[in-house]
């Protein structure tokens, strides 16, 4: 029997361990001395809630799947029919192949081929290593169409600071901004600055019963869950501009509040429309960015 998930490559290094999935490249889970760092899912299981997916070409929704791009319209497939979006890009479920392994990495990959709604030739490739400072994942993408493409990207890790729920645990991060959304279709509605705000987290604070589904801009690159049996920190270089927080309350698989997404992400949701930290991708560029999580 095949798991749902496909092939599973094990990676380890000293007090490491990851195990990512050929569905999707996705990051099933992350260990520091046997205690778990991610919330992810069992070998005998689909990812849920889009626990360690890749989002690639775009990270969150597209409103009503529609955009405009090179005097094109252009129309992609509602995966996400109940709010009519497009949802978090194309590879979610691709089948990715090994390009590279070792005993403490693994690179995978997949060709986004051009399709309604996507006309472009896309490579994208992901690569988890494991050392001493943790996990670091490069997520790479190439265009290997004739003409510019627009790409965003994300990653959709869950993190856990020990037994949850994650109301005991503190957040910190710093951010310049707080993307609001309307509460039925998730789609931003304007921004408003996080400082001395419920929502400002540059200090470190307790979560409390405040429900997170947002995206936050001018992160600073760090986000540190710290809670009863671990401290975890979520890093990024300086491509990842925003990080989506969600407290997963909406969650219908019973992880209500269990751990929380930290997602790094290129743009904001709706970025082929609003353009807000949209890439174009000229034909033969590449994209290439890091981040990881480790154990503090």
């Amino acid at each position: 029997m095949v798991a749902p998930s496909g092939e599973q490559h094990e990676i380890s290094s000293g007090d490491y361990r990851a195990v990512v999935t050929q569905s999707g490249a996705a990051l099933r889970s992350l260990t520091h001395e046997g205690r778990d760092l991610v919330d992810g899912f069992g070998a005998d299981e689909m990812s849920a809630g889009g626990r360690g997916q890749v989002l690639a070409p775009w990270p969150n929704r597209i409103r009503d799947g529609q955009y405009s791009f090179a005097g094109r319209d252009l129309q992609l497939p509602l995966t996400e029919p109940a709010r009519h979006n497009a949802s978090h890009g194309l590879v979610r479920w691709a089948s990715f192949a090994v390009l590279e392994q070792a005993d403490d990495a693994v690179r995978l990959g997949y060709r986004v081929p051009a399709q309604s709604g996507y006309p472009w030739t896309l490579d994208v490739s992901v690569r988890y290593a494991v050392g001493p400072d943790g996990l670091t994942v490069t997520t790479r993408a190439l265009n290997q169409s004739g003409s510019p493409a627009p790409f965003a990207a994300g990653h959709h890790p869950y993190l856990t600071a020990g037994a949850g729920p994650c109301d005991a645990w503190s957040l910190t991060l710093t951010a310049g901004t707080r993307v609001l959304a309307d509460p039925e279709r998730k789609l931003p509605t304007g921004t408003e600055p996080v400082a001395g705000t419920a929502y400002d987290f540059a200090d470190g604070r307790v979560i409390g019963d405040l429900v997170l589904d947002h995206a936050f801009g001018g992160w600073g690159g760090s986000a540190v869950l710290r809670g009863p049996e671990a401290a975890v920190e979520l890093w990024a270089d300086e491509a990842w501009g925003w990080v989506m927080v969600y407290t997963g309350d909406d969650n219908a698989e019973g992880t209500r509040r269990r751990s929380v997404a930290l997602e790094p992400m290129t743009a904001p949701a709706d970025a082929f429309n609003s353009g807000e930290g949209l890439r174009v991708l000229e034909p033969g560029e590449a994209f290439e960015a890091a981040w990881g999580i480790r154990r503090l």
